[in-house]
This record gives structure tokens, C-alpha cells and sequence, in this order.
């Protein structure tokens, strides 16, 4: 629900002119996703008639129940700016133009069982089948392999375990288990660090197997998560900190602001 983040309230402004930019940057910011709950946009312009000259003091997104490109789900997300400037007539006309690209504080809530969803998108998918890598292949007689069934579980202090299955040539359901810590790399990259294959209830016969291909699975998951496949129109995401809370992931860090959509 709004407020979740930093007890931000929405409040209704008294003033046309904040009315205007909060009406067109709220039907402006939907089109970032394919469907979504809610959002909601609060500016805040002290006084009111600097808005004349196109100066706001303060901008603020918060949305949830958000589908991004078809396949991906935020349970929440914001961003705040601090002093931007637009173009006043394309709001007038019904577009937010900024006169220069901005930056702002963002944050992002993924829900654990949205995650294990998003294994299932064909975005994932195709990192995670027909892999080639040595370290795999040399189980399966140069077979390119596919793993499947991945579930991630959320556990504190950043930790996460995720298990997963695959089939070789002369065995199937080889299960794969780790324990890792999730990292952000280069503001952009998220990283399943320090990965451990965990045995339990693994068969002994088996072990060998699950453990080699845990190793190689961890692999496939450091180069998979990129947020550069994620940025949305006009919008570029940069990590500086992930946490886990109960059964949600909290990215921080801030979004640099090109355009609004639609006003390129």
C-alpha cells in the first residue's frame, strides 16, 4: 500500500497547477507498465506559482501490483527527485517534457513467490536452457543441458536458497541445491554470491552429480540478472543495496530519469 516505504502520505493539492502535473504525470507513468494496481504522483511546488516557470521542488512516483514487459511482477516501487524542471506548455498539452534529464532515489519490492514466477519467463528461460558450459556439459556427454523447477526461498541477512532440477543423458531429476548471498555488482548486476551446495536428502549415489551441476547452475545464475534488461522507457534502475524482509527482496539505489514516456 502507498506509504509503505518511508510513510509517505499522498495528500490532495489545493492548487490547479500541481492538480494538472500530478493528472499527466500519473496517466503519463502507467505506460511504463504493462498493467498495474496503482499509481500514484505527488509533486510538491512551494510556492505555487513557480510551476509558471516550469521549476518543481520535488516529484514523487509510488506504484504496486506492477507488470513489467508482460513477465514481471514489483509488488511496490518509488522513486523521488529532487528540483526538476519541465517544459510547462507539453504539460498543458498533456505530456511531462523535462528540460534535462534528472536523477532520483528509487526503490523496488519484488515478492518472493513473484520472483519464483519470473523463473518461468521466457526472458529467464532462455539463460536457463540448452546451456553449453563446460562445467555442466562434461556430465552429459557435450549434450547442452536445461535446468528447470527453479524456486528461491528469501532467508535473512541477505541469504537465499534455491533449488532446481535437471536431466542428464542416463539420469533424470538431478536436483540442484544452494545457499548464497545476493549481492549488486556494478549498481546493475545482481550476483547469488558465496554459493554452497547444500547435500540434504540428496541419494549418495547422487551427490557427485548435484554437486558439479550446482556449481555450474550458480554460474548460469551470476551472468543472468542484468537490470539492463529491465529499464524502462526513459527510466534506468542502479542498485546500491538488496534486502531481504520476511518473503520480499528490497532493491535501493536511484533511477536516472531521461524522459517521461510518450515525450521524447
Amino acid at each position: 500500500m502507498f506509504g509503505g516505504f518511508t510513510g509517505f502520505q499522498s495528500k490532495g493539492s489545493n492548487d490547479f497547477g500541481e492538480r494538472m502535473i500530478n493528472s499527466v504525470a500519473t496517466q503519463s507513468l502507467r505506460h511504463l507498465f504493462s498493467s498495474s494496481d496503482a499509481v500514484e504522483v505527488a509533486v510538491r511546488c512551494s510556492p505555487p506559482s513557480k510551476l509558471l516557470q516550469g521549476t518543481i521542488d520535488s516529484f514523487r512516483m509510488e506504484g504496486r501490483g506492477l507488470i513489467i514487459r508482460k513477465e514481471f511482477e514489483a509488488a511496490e516501487m518509488m522513486f523521488e527527485t529532487d528540483a526538476v524542471s519541465i517544459d510547462v506548455g507539453s504539460a498543458i498539452s498533456g505530456k511531462i517534457r523535462l528540460r534535462q534529464p534528472t536523477q532520483a532515489v528509487a526503490q523496488v519490492v519484488l515478492n518472493e513467490d513473484a520472483i519464483n514466477r519470473a523463473f518461468e519467463a521466457e526472458l529467464v528461460r532462455q539463460h536457463l536452457e540448452g546451456v553449453t558450459d563446460d562445467a555442466v556439459t562434461s556430465l552429459s556427454g557435450g549434450d547442452p543441458v536445461t535446468f528447470r523447477d527453479v524456486y528461491i526461498t528469501l532467508m535473512p541477512e541477505q541469504a537465499v536458497k534455491i533449488t532446481a532440477k535437471t536431466d542428464l543423458p542416463n539420469r533424470k531429476d538431478v536436483p540442484i541445491q544452494l545457499l548464497a548471498k545476493v549481492t549488486v555488482e556494478k549498481r546493475r548486476r545482481i550476483i547469488f554470491a558465496d554459493a554452497e551446495f547444500l547435500p540434504d536428502g540428496i541419494s549418495d549415489d547422487m551427490l557427485p552429480l548435484s554437486e558439479t551441476l550446482t556449481k555450474g547452475f550458480a554460474e548460469v545464475l551470476n551472468r543472468m540478472v542484468d537490470l539492463e534488461r529491465f529499464n524502462l522507457d526513459g527510466v534506468l534502475l542502479r542498485v546500491n543495496r538488496l534486502e531481504t524482509k520476511g518473503k520480499q527482496l528490497v532493491f535501493s539505489g536511484y533511477a536516472q530519469i531521461e524522459h517521461f514516456p510518450g515525450a521524447v
